[in-house]
C-alpha cells in the first residue's frame, strides 16, 4: 500500500501530532519542525501526515485541519506556529486552495492559513514524539489536547479510531 503524505502546521505540535494520529487511514505522524521557501523558510511547528488516500481524503484531513487550530487568527505566535497546508506536489497544491476556497464559506472569519511548498523537515527530539500516546495524564494533555479530541469525537466520528481517543472521554 502506498501513502500519501501532506504536512500540516498551525497549532502547537503536540495537539497537532495527537489530532491526526486519532484519525482511521492515517499510517504515520512525524511530529516536528518543517520549513518552506521564500518568506517562509523558517522552521515553524508542524506534523507531516501519512495517509491512505482510499480511506481518508484531503478534503477530510484539511477540514479537520481548519477546525482543531485558529486557523482564522494571525496571532503574534505564527512565526512558531504557521498555519499552514505544506504540499508535496503541484496537485496537492492545487486541490488545497480548492478545498480551502470552498470551506471559507463555513467560517465567518477570513482562513489565514497559507498553501506553501513543503522543504525541509527536522524531527523533535524522540522524548516528545507520540506526546499524546505516551503521557495522556498529563495537565498539558488533559487542558489542550482532551478538548481537541472530543470535538473531533463529536464532529468526525466516522473518521475516528476510538481506540486511540478513549481516554479523552
Amino acid at each position: 500500500m502506498e501513502l500519501t503524505k501532506i504536512a500540516f502546521g498551525g497549532g502547537c505540535h503536540w495537539c497537532t501530532e495527537a489530532v491526526f494520529q486519532s484519525l482511521l487511514g492515517v499510517q504515520k505522524v512525524a511530529q516536528g519542525w518543517v520549513a518552506s521557501t521564500e518568506k517562509n523558510n523558517t522552521f515553524s511547528e508542524a506534523v507531516i501526515v501519512y495517509f491512505d488516500d482510499k480511506k481518508i481524503d484531503l478534503k477530510t484531513l484539511i477540514t479537520i485541519h481548519l477546525r482543531t487550530h485558529k486557523s482564522t487568527s494571525n496571532h503574534s505566535m505564527r512565526t512558531k506556529y504557521r498555519s499552514a497546508v505544506y504540499y508535496f506536489s503541484n496537485q496537492q497544491k492545487e486541490e488545497s486552495q480548492k478545498i480551502i476556497e470552498h470551506l471559507q464559506s463555513d467560517f465567518e472569519a477570513i482562513i489565514i492559513t497559507q498553501i506553501v511548498a513543503f522543504k525541509n523537515f527536522q524531527p523533535s527530539k524522540k522524548e516528545f514524539q507520540n506526546y499524546y500516546q505516551s503521557n495522556p495524564n498529563k495537565p498539558f494533555c488533559k487542558t489542550y489536547i482532551n478538548p481537541k479530541l472530543k470535538f473531533l469525537i463529536q464532529n468526525f466520528p466516522n473518521h475516528i479510531d476510538k481506540s486511540k481517543v478513549s481516554r479523552c472521554y
